[in-house]
């Protein structure tokens, strides 16, 4: 661990003053394309892991005789382990350093991603998913404050927004990868191969991202965390965006967990290797999410999030039809709509944090993550219970909550500008 990494102060999450000039990083700039290309891989390794048994679930559900609801348990663990563990791992990043924080979580997450393939049974598979979820961990809220911290505000969203490009591309090229290795040679094969895959984006993120300027040690005493995470949940703006995340990802994690059994089934019965392939649609994804700072530049975040939570409900809608053509146009403005909206969401957490901003993004994470895992397990449910139309009723309840909140915070926002005062 270096200097630049640990600092030297104690105050939680602050951030180096700078004299004279903003020495933050910005587009062009010194370190800029290393810090996007580093975290853009990191993005595509936490995505890839994390997702690797998505779009298997229908050879793990054959090879063990369990139904799609019992085999999403490798999906939920994955996120739940990621959801319950982040927090702790965020406090870590604030007296050890955002980059070790980062490293150590995906050196972890690739040596468990390489013992996945020899799970003797489900109940084992399921555990060794929980461990990888809870070891990555450690690196979508750290990454979230490295940028915070590290680059200069006008270009925050946009930087967060290639980060989550990056989960994008992870999970595209993960089931896609997954998806015809395991049509040739099976499941377990195809989750070694994302772990390999996974090696060398980790040791690439290492070699590449800058070492932190502007961060500071903070305590790890559990009563100034505590204060820390009170003060976040405390803020209505915070609690609506944790929210807006966690419903989001309901809707991303009930679709793409389940989508893989509606298309080997009758009436599309699609081979594996074709039903991986339909996952190149996370390429919207990767657009959507890097033009988010844009999006928001024209319409303001709340104009951002109804255009998201939009988009999302039209291709839900869309994906009830039983054309293989119109489910792929669903999947499409599900993806475009979902990762803006996420992008939006997770980049106005980190600017609202003034302090704390790991807990924060944290806070964030865990709502997501527990987001997906609900999706990922009441989809499945809805999905066995009513088929396809469960599970798009599922997404559709969840987003109509996204409007909901965003409606509440127009109006609060509305309510607070009439109470200022006027300028005399």
């Amino acid at each position: 661990m270096t200097p630049a990494d640990t600092g030297a102060l104690t105050t939680v999450g602050a951030v180096a003053s700078v004299p004279g000039s903003d020495s933050r990083m910005a587009p062009g700039g010194p370190g800029y394309r290393r810090m996007s290309l580093a975290l853009f891989l990191a993005g595509v390794a936490t995505f890839a892991l994390l997702y690797s048994t998505q779009a298997l679930l229908p050879l793990i559900s054959g090879e063990f005789h369990v139904a799609a609801s019992d085999a999403s348990w490798t999906v939920a663990a994955a996120t739940g382990g990621l959801a319950l563990f982040v927090l702790p791992a965020s406090a870590l990043s604030e007296r050890f350093g955002r980059r070790t924080v980062m490293t150590a979580s995906l050196a972890v997450a690739v040596v468990v991603g390489l013992l996945v393939p020899f799970a003797p049974s489900l109940g084992a598979l399921v555990v060794l998913r929980a461990l990888q979820g809870a070891a990555l961990a450690g690196l979508p809220a750290s990454a979230q404050a490295y940028l915070a911290e590290e680059v200069r505000p006008r270009a925050l969203v946009t930087a967060i927004g290639l980060f989550v490009a990056g989960n994008s591309v992870g999970g595209m090229s993960g089931r896609v990868i997954t998806g015809w290795v395991a049509q040739e040679f099976g499941w377990r094969v195809a989750v070694g191969v994302i772990g390999v895959i996974a090696v060398g984006c980790a040791v690439a993120f290492r070699l590449l991202l800058p070492a932190p300027r502007h961060f500071r040690a903070g305590s790890l005493r559990p009563r100034v965390l505590a204060h820390s995470v009170r003060d976040h949940l405390a803020d209505p703006l915070l609690r609506r965006l944790y929210a807006i995340g966690a419903l989001f990802m309901t809707v991303f994690g009930g679709v793409y967990t389940v989508i893989g059994y509606r298309l080997t089934e009758a009436p599309f019965s699609l081979p594996q290797g074709i039903v991986g392939s339909i996952f190149l649609v996370y390429l919207v994804g990767t657009v959507s999410a890097s033009t988010a700072g844009r999006l928001v530049g024209r319409l303001g975040r709340r104009g951002a999030l109804y255009l998201a939570g939009a988009t999302t409900a039209a291709g839900l809608l869309v994906s009830l039809l039983d054309s293989v053509a119109l489910v792929l146009l669903g999947l499409v403005l599900i993806t475009a709509g979902f990762f803006a909206g996420h992008a939006v969401a997770s980049s106005a957490v980190s600017r609202t944090a003034t302090h704390g901003r790991a807990q924060a993004s944290a806070l964030y994470q865990s709502a997501y993550y527990v987001g997906s895992s609900a999706g990922s397990t009441v989809g499945a449910v809805a999905f066995h219970a009513q088929g396809w139309s469960g599970t798009v009723g599922v997404g559709l309840l969840a987003v109509l909550g996204v409007v909901a909140i965003t409606v509440l915070g127009s109006r609060a926002a509305r309510v607070a500008a009439r109470r200022e005062p006027v300028p005399a």
